[in-house]
């Protein structure tokens, strides 16, 4: 529904602040899972306005906001619709995003106006991507491991330990990295070797033997 109170009556409330109270939230979430953002904890029954701030990678910031004595509703150019309000707004305006995206990174501030003041709760959210692990060797006998398009960057460890070159590519400032690691053992007889990737989402190990010809 149309909310013309938005560019008038909200600028008012926002700027008629006796206090300010803030907290902000560092928040890991899972790539392809479902996120849940909630608001202060604050007396609902003497909130007047409550808006969402949302504030991401390469997007001019947008918001949603709830009035609640005339209990309309904004959407302020948020036109991503994986984000939604998770819960009646008469309870607690909560937001919620999913399936979380790669392109949800970014800070998102809940701000509650009440006649004792403004309060605040902010979230720096950082969408986990789980690498892609792969182990070959090489027709030359190295053998490779990769981490593809993890976020952020997977670590790659060997057994048994190795000569070895290890190197990241990012990609394209989404955030994700590939990390690749070649390995050989010069003069070694090694049947069969194992990398280590390990990420914060969650390590993983391959095993393979060696083809000694």
């Amino acid at each position: 529904m149309p909310c013309t109170w938005v560019t008038s009556d909200l600028q008012l409330l926002l700027s008629l602040t006796l206090f300010l109270v803030a907290v902000n939230i560092s928040l890991p979430v899972l790539v392809d899972t479902t996120a849940e953002l909630y608001c202060p904890p604050v007396l609902w029954t003497t909130v007047v306005v409550a808006t969402w701030e949302i504030v991401l990678r390469d997007k001019a910031p947008c918001f949603r906001a709830y009035r609640a004595d005339t209990n309309e509703t904004t959407s302020g150019n948020c036109t991503d619709e994986r984000i939604i309000w998770s819960s009646r707004l008469d309870q607690n305006p909560a937001l919620q995003i999913g399936p979380v995206a790669i392109t949800h990174d970014g800070y998102y501030r809940c701000q509650k106006v009440a006649p004792n003041g403004n309060f605040h709760r902010g979230y720096h959210l950082q969408v986990l991507v789980p690498p892609e692990v792969t182990l070959v060797q090489s027709e030359n006998g190295t053998v490779v491991c990769k981490a593809v398009a993890g976020k952020p960057a997977a670590q790659i460890s060997w057994t048994p330990e190795g000569d070895c070159v290890t190197e990241q590519n990012p990609h394209g400032g989404n955030g994700t990295v590939t990390v690749w690691s070649m390995c050989y053992w010069k003069a070694r007889h090694v049947p069969n070797v194992s990398c280590t990737v390990s990420h914060v989402t969650g390590n993983k190990s391959l095993f393979l033997e060696l083809n000694q010809g």
